[in-house]
C-alpha cells in the first residue's frame, strides 16, 4: 500500500507543478499533508506516535473539494490519495 501511497503523491506534485497558480492558503494547506504523510510513511502506520496524521484521509478529501473549484485537474488526483489513505486506515 505504500507504493500506492507514494506513486498517489509523485502524481499530485507533477499535477501541481502543471496546474499554475495556486493561491497561498491552499499551497499550505498541500505542504501540511504532504508533510504529515511523509511522516507517515517514515515510521509505519502501526507505531504509535504524533496525532497529525489522524484524519489524513478525511483532510485530504477536504483539499479535494477546495481545489475542484479553482484547480479541478488536481481534484482527482487527490481524491485518489484520500481513498489510499481511507482504505489503509487512517
Amino acid at each position: 500500500m505504500d507504493s500506492n501511497l507514494k506513486a498517489s503523491l509523485k502524481s499530485l506534485h507533477e499535477r501541481l507543478a502543471q496546474a499554475g497558480p495556486v493561491d497561498e492558503e491552499l499551497l499550505e494547506l498541500l505542504r501540511q499533508l504532504n508533510g504529515d504523510i511523509g511522516s507517515l510513511l517514515e515510521r509505519g502506520k502501526d507505531e504509535p506516535g504524533e496525532t497529525t496524521t489522524y484524519g489524513l484521509a478525511e483532510r485530504t478529501q477536504e483539499l479535494s473539494a477546495k481545489f475542484a473549484v479553482k484547480h479541478p485537474q488536481l481534484e482527482p488526483a487527490l481524491r485518489e490519495l484520500g481513498t489510499i489513505l481511507s482504505n489503509m486506515g487512517i
